[in-house]
């Protein structure tokens, strides 16, 4: 599929009732490990295309959301294909850390943000998780 624009997405960090933060690895991001999220729909206000995209992905309902980066990725090696992405990232909380996971999700851990670090993430998930530690976001 030929693109003539960059492609917009939502994705979020989400701290469940333990305190601990979710990353996932999906097989499009070679191995590397990041944050539920995806591609928004037409007519699909962002934060609607964010709560869907959890739903899909991890089977996980979130609250209090709160825009946290916007980042870019044009043909990013660490992504599967060469693809222009818009992503629109948030950090958000969930009542439950029980994950529901779709076939896009290869593995999931719950850590602290310092853990995650030591994870090898992809270069969007390290900018949200290095901003969401300097923030202190709870």
């Amino acid at each position: 599929m030929q693109h003539t624009y960059p492609i917009p997405t939502v994705g979020a960090l989400v701290q469940g009732p333990s305190g601990r933060v979710l990353i996932v690895k999906t097989t499009k991001w070679q191995g590397l490990w990041g944050v539920p999220g995806g591609k928004i729909e037409w007519g699909e206000p962002l934060e609607k295309a964010l709560r869907r995209e959890f739903r899909e992905e991890v089977g996980l309902e979130l609250f209090n959301i709160r825009h946290a980066l916007l980042l870019e990725g044009v043909f990013d090696p660490e992504f599967h294909k060469p693809m222009h992405f818009l992503f629109v990232n948030y950090f958000a909380q969930s009542s439950s850390e029980e994950v529901q996971p779709n076939e896009e999700i290869v593995e999931w851990a719950w850590v602290r943000p310092e853990e995650a670090l030591r994870y090898p993430l992809n270069r969007i998930t390290r900018a949200l998780m290095e901003a969401y530690m300097r923030q202190g976001a709870t």
